[in-house]
């Protein structure tokens, strides 16, 4: 990733690498990030990165952010994974209203958000509030959050339709308020911790709720920044493709340390063979144009690019989906060529390669979904402006 951001999430996140690295081992056998990696994550400024200035945060950029989780990622991609989530939630959290959010952050900005985004669950109206009692699945970082953030169905306001379909909303759940199942058994991202958050008649006061339509709008209540007042469509899929680049950039470090004292059956050296250099350098230049793609989008939603007008709603999207498909390409093309001792669970580049491909089934980062939106939008624009009939 590029280093030329001297912004202090930047500057500390190698050494966040360096420690989750250490412990990766440790959080592929309990499924959870190990203490000394969540308070690196926290120390190094990831959770404050997105609150308001006038709760203690920094209100920083997308690019930097991305740039620093691409850098955890190359020590362990879980960590990344939860670096990234962790910053992403208190930028969930600052669209809360201000008592809400003085409430979350009274202690200080460096506050753990988890952040359940899918609806679930079910929320009653009550005097003053909610009840909202319910599950919901994967949900990172749920281990070691202060705050959780549910997201669930609310009936449609003064509708008197009982078919009405019901609105979404978001609601701040304290920890001492919700219960955990330990439910993440999976064959990569084991790290995450993503376990199901379970609420039980749990009582939520109406001023810790917004309604998910202004998230995704950007309708931050007390803050301006312009961190805070980017549409979810600009960076719906940027917390998780960031990850992965720094996953790709692991596993191709760590290869080529593997490779260089590898001999092959003739005893010749692997590394001299021309078919490994071109494998190495397709790989690579995968990552490089992936990374590209990852960047530019970040720079979209920090306003220092601006794509052709009614493009920005789809571009952003379709690059992360095709960046994520080239990390997975340049991954797998080196795990096959690592061969049989390249499959050892003691191997770096396996665990890698497990993650990027868990990683990719994620539905933001789909090519499927993301690729028809932007070819939707092209082909109606270009009916536009040619005046075709529609």
């Amino acid at each position: 990733m590029p280093d030329g951001s001297k912004s202090t999430i930047v500057t500390r996140a190698p050494m966040v690498a360096e420690i989750a690295a250490r412990y990766a081992e440790e959080a592929e056998t309990a499924r959870r990030l190990s203490p000394p990696v969540v308070e690196g994550v926290r120390d190094a400024g990831f959770a404050r990165h997105f609150v308001p200035v006038a709760h203690g945060g920094e209100a920083g950029g997308f690019s930097e952010l991305t740039s620093a989780v691409g850098l955890v990622g190359e020590g362990c991609t879980s960590a990344a994974w939860a670096a990234s989530l962790a910053a992403y939630g208190g930028r969930n959290a600052a669209f809360l209203p201000e008592e809400a959010q003085a409430e979350i952050w009274a202690d200080g900005p460096d506050v753990l958000l988890a952040s359940a985004l899918v609806p679930s669950g079910k929320a009653e109206p009550v005097a003053g509030g909610w009840r909202l009692s319910g599950e919901w699945k994967y949900i990172s970082g749920v281990h070691f959050a202060d705050w959780a953030l549910a997201c669930a169905p609310v009936p449609a306001e003064g509708s008197a339709d009982p078919g009405a379909r019901p609105e979404v909303s978001f609601f701040a759940v304290p920890k001492a308020d919700f219960a955990i199942v330990d439910s993440w058994f999976t064959v990569g991202m084991r790290g995450t911790g993503s376990g199901t958050l379970l609420l039980s008649d749990v009582f939520v006061p109406e001023h810790r709720t917004r309604a998910r339509s202004a998230v995704h709008a950007g309708w931050a209540p007390a803050s301006d920044t312009h961190c805070h007042i980017v549409p979810m469509h600009a960076v719906n899929g940027l917390p998780f493709a960031a990850p992965l680049v720094g996953a790709a950039r692991g596993a191709l470090r760590a290869w080529i340390a593997r490779t260089g004292s590898r001999v092959d059956r003739r005893g010749q050296a692997v590394g001299e063979k021309p078919s490994t250099q071109v494998a190495l350098a397709r790989s690579a230049a995968e990552v490089d144009a992936a990374e590209l793609l990852i960047l530019r989008t970040a720079a979209v939603a920090d306003g220092t690019q601006c794509p052709p007008n009614g493009e920005a709603a789809v571009r952003g999207a379709r690059d992360l989906g095709l960046a994520v498909e080239l990390l997975v390409s340049a991954v797998d093309r080196v795990f096959r060529a690592g061969g049989t001792s390249g499959q050892s669970s003691s191997d770096p580049v396996q665990r890698f390669w497990r993650d990027v491909n868990s990683a990719a089934s994620h539905v933001a980062l789909s090519f499927e979904t993301t690729g028809t939106a932007y070819g939707a939008w092209a082909l109606s624009a270009d009916e536009q402006r040619t005046g075709a009939v529609r």
